[in-house]
């Protein structure tokens, strides 16, 4: 199983990023997709998810509103669209699944290697 996340990069607040997640090895309706981010000195924390249908999705209160988490069940990839980024947001992004159900924790079966976001103000 690979989870591949990409699409960070340096933004200006107020601007917007994709992030995508490649999955390989897990059929889409399999697992639960979840988004976390962790921030230069802090814990990681859960940023949203989407789960096996990829319909349903749960997201931090603080993104709530700002972020949406979709998937595209042919290309087995999940993406994580942030609008109107605040410098708080600076982290590196992880995605992760989770087979049995759906967590805010961290207790994701696999992840990917993070990619970098960087929202200056």
């Amino acid at each position: 199983v690979q989870l591949q996340a990409s699409g960070g990069g340096s933004v200006q607040a107020g601007g917007s990023l994709r992030l995508s997640c490649a999955v390989s090895g897990l059929t889409f309706s399999s697992y639960f997709a979840g988004w976390f981010r962790q921030a230069p000195g802090k814990e990681r924390e859960f940023v949203g998810a989407i789960n096996k249908s990829g319909v349903g999705t749960y997201y931090a209160d603080s993104v709530n509103g700002r972020f949406t988490i979709s998937g595209d069940r042919a290309k087995n990839t999940v993406y994580l669209q942030m609008n109107f980024l605040k410098p708080e947001d600076t982290a590196v992004y992880y995605c992760a699944a989770i087979l049995r159900a759906f967590s805010r924790g961290l207790d994701y079966d696999y992840w990917g290697h993070g990619t970098e976001v960087t929202v200056s103000s």
